[in-house]
């Protein structure tokens, strides 16, 4: 069997001992990975990818994406406005809606293209001014912002902790609050901390290195 999916099939094993195993998607992070290195995951049937720019992926996966029309592509990384429309039609999920801005402008393109988006709010759980995202108490005016003025499909929220080991707190708190919206969906949870992810009621977890290796 191919080392890949030998991963893959370890972190699905490490999943099924929780309680909410069965509600549990892997995102198999294939960004800067080629075809070539991805295609026994695909070929093995799964479903769930993830990448992160947007050209990148509009190379990668049209045409794969024809032939396997089972597969659903996720965008999780930082994305800019003027990138919108074509991540729309790429892409079947959002993970990073991180502003005003970026809600407007995919809103228009969906309705443009008469594509039905599902997206994740992506909150800045840390406070951190490097990163992206919706700061904690502003999530829940802007998640109204989203579903009700622009008529997105929020199925949950989104977050990268800090790297400070304090995951667990950070996933609780995005848990409690992502339940408070009455979001059933919630993406958190990487190669380094997906159990404790999971065990905090993450449905989606987005995992690269931990499947594919190394990247280059």
């Amino acid at each position: 069997m191919n080392t890949i999916i030998e991963r893959l099939n370890k972190i699905k094993s490490n999943i099924s001992m929780l309680e909410n195993n069965n509600l549990i998607n892997v995102i198999a992070v294939s960004k800067t990975f080629s075809l070539d290195h991805i295609m026994p995951l695909i070929d093995h049937g799964h479903i769930h990818f993830g990448e992160n720019k947007v050209q990148e992926a509009e190379n990668k996966w049209n045409k794969i994406k024809d032939k396997y029309s089972k597969i659903k592509l996720h965008m999780v990384g930082k994305l800019q406005s003027n990138k919108a429309k074509k991540a729309v039609q790429i892409f079947d999920y959002i993970h990073s809606v991180d502003s005003q801005k970026l809600a407007d402008v995919l809103s228009k393109c969906q309705n443009e293209q008469q594509r039905s988006i599902k997206y994740f709010i992506q909150v800045n759980i840390g406070n951190e001014q490097q990163k992206s995202g919706v700061a904690f108490n502003e999530v829940d005016d802007f998640f109204y912002y989203c579903t009700k003025e622009k008529k997105m499909d929020i199925l949950g929220l989104m977050a990268i902790p800090p790297n400070d080991s304090n995951d667990d707190k950070y996933f609780k708190n995005l848990s409690e609050l992502n339940t408070s919206l009455g979001l059933k969906e919630l993406s958190m949870g990487m190669s380094s901390d997906y159990m404790s992810a999971a065990q905090n009621k993450a449905t989606f977890l987005r995992i690269g290195s931990l499947i594919f290796g190394n990247r280059i």
